[in-house]
């Protein structure tokens, strides 16, 4: 099978994939959505269970009003229309794990319609994503079917926690743009504190739907890959799935409307239950609930509080601190990276205060993170203090050291935490940039290799490199890279 960003090839031809999500994401909040009890995660099971969350007759629904602002500013994060009335409504089916019978949830008018969001496919090229909706709802609680040979286990701490169910257009072509979609929804809700993007701990999990047809033909029937619960696994469940389809209709069959879900430890999609409508679920408005009337004071005053959001970020980063397009995405990724960037960038004393910051970047994305990768350490846990790294910094821009020494004191000040320029005064790694020391160097090596210097001029250009390291050679690699090939340049042309 190939791919590009919006066809398969297969024995009969072209195939063109379509993809939508449905990401469940839970509100942050101290208490569930219609009940007073705890959403936090980790308790033992049934310890934070109200007498709504587990079914008991009589009891009446009472809407958490921070759960509400918390939709209404992921609705206004993604671009969406938070709407003025919305209704909750009775989405029935029976789980063991649904105690009430029913989930609270909202159907035909939901809290936000429209919206959409911009991410970059793989050559970099911007696309955008259209949002249909944005609806609030509660969870279900939790069955563990493997802990009893005949017996199946069930948790309600998870019953009625809120959740914000965001449901994109199918305008999804290929594995990599579900996952860009997915990345910068979950960077979107962390930057507002809407939700904590904790995809091991189910805090986000996506619902995939596919489908493959001939490019000009109608969409085709589509398949769903339910609660997905990391990016790359969503990646590896749509591949699989899009084979596993293309071979089916390439043989003549036909795709069957279906719930599916994804085994990790076999790359594999497997079959859960046939697909429902809407109407299977027999919608209709909450009667222990009224519509949720907001008043337009109340959106604005919560826009008000929105905080600057990654593209908004990624450009002010570009313009302020000449970042290249790919640099500056991945200091916004994540907002404690980009939090972090900036304290480095404020610490600095450097007079060339773009160049020094667009040098604060590499170090960060290519010394600092590869050291994390490699040592398993988090940003939160880095073993010096942010001033230092600028400090690192400035002491290169300022020519005390070169960028070489730099990566030696950046080791030693991983190992002992201490401050770049006590490191230097303690190993005497200051640059030499002392023009008479680095002038007689030279003047020695050139003396020394007449040889090569003739055949330099002769066209073997090459030889420059090879003075160049002599003379660092000579100095211990201390000397000011830049002075010394201006001296060469100039004694030997």
């Amino acid at each position: 099978m190939s791919e590009n960003n919006y066809f398969v090839e297969g024995k009969t031809g072209l195939w063109e994939v379509v993809i939508g999500l449905e990401v469940h994401a839970q509100i942050s909040s101290k208490a569930k959505l219609f009940s007073g009890a705890s959403a936090e995660f980790g308790a033992d099971p049934n310890t934070h269970v109200d007498y709504l969350d587990a079914g008991l007759p009589g009891i009446l629904p009472v809407i958490n009003q921070r759960c509400v602002d918390q939709a209404i500013k992921t609705g206004l994060g993604i671009n969406g229309n938070v709407q003025p009335i919305s209704v909750f409504d009775r989405k029935n089916y029976f789980y063991a794990d649904l105690p009430l019978g029913y989930q609270i949830s909202q159907f035909e008018r939901p809290i936000v319609l429209g919206g959409y969001i911009d991410i970059n496919l793989e050559d970099g090229t911007p696309k955008r994503i259209n949002v249909t909706r944005l609806h609030m709802e509660q969870d279900a609680g939790k069955s563990t079917h493997d802990l009893h040979p005949s017996l199946s286990y069930i948790d309600l701490n998870r019953a009625g926690v809120a959740l914000m169910e965001i449901v994109s257009e199918p305008e999804m072509r290929s594995p990599h743009e579900a996952q860009a979609y997915v990345k910068k929804l979950r960077t979107i809700v962390r930057y507002l504190g809407t939700c904590d993007g904790n995809m091991e701990q189910g805090s986000m999990r996506v619902d995939a739907n596919i489908s493959l047809h001939k490019p000009g033909t109608p969409f085709a029937t589509r398949a769903e890959i339910k609660n997905v619960n990391s990016i790359r696994f969503l990646g590896q469940a749509i591949e699989y799935e899009i084979q596993r389809q293309l071979e089916i209709l390439e043989s003549g069959g036909e795709i069957v409307q279906e719930t599916r879900l994804f085994d990790p430890s076999k790359g594999e999609t497997r079959s859960m239950r046939s697909k429902e409508d809407a109407h299977d679920y027999r919608y209709f408005p909450d009667p222990d609930l009224k519509p949720l009337v907001l008043t337009t004071d109340r959106i604005a005053t919560i826009k008000a509080t929105m905080p600057e959001l990654p593209d908004i970020k990624k450009e002010r980063f570009m313009a302020d601190y000449s970042l290249s397009p790919y640099d500056a995405d991945i200091l916004v990724s994540e907002i404690e990276i980009a939090a972090y960037y900036e304290s480095v960038v404020k610490a600095s004393t450097a007079t060339d205060t773009k160049a020094a910051a667009k040098t604060m970047a590499n170090w960060l994305i290519v010394e600092v993170f590869g050291a994390m990768n490699r040592e398993g350490v988090a940003l939160d846990a880095l073993p010096f203090k942010p001033e230092h790294l600028a400090k690192l910094v400035d002491l290169i821009m300022d020519g005390t050291i070169s960028g070489k020494i730099a990566k030696d004191i950046f080791a030693k000040m991983w190992e002992s935490g201490k401050a770049p320029d006590a490191l230097v005064d303690e190993l005497g790694l200051k640059q030499i940039s002392d023009t008479s020391v680095i002038e007689k160097v030279v003047d020695d090596i050139i003396a020394a290799n007449m040889d090569k210097v003739e055949a330099y001029k002769g066209g073997k250009v090459q030889l420059f490199g090879f003075f160049v390291g002599s003379v660092m050679k000579a100095l211990e690699g201390k000397a000011n890279p830049g002075m010394v090939n201006n001296y060469l340049k100039k004694k030997i042309g």
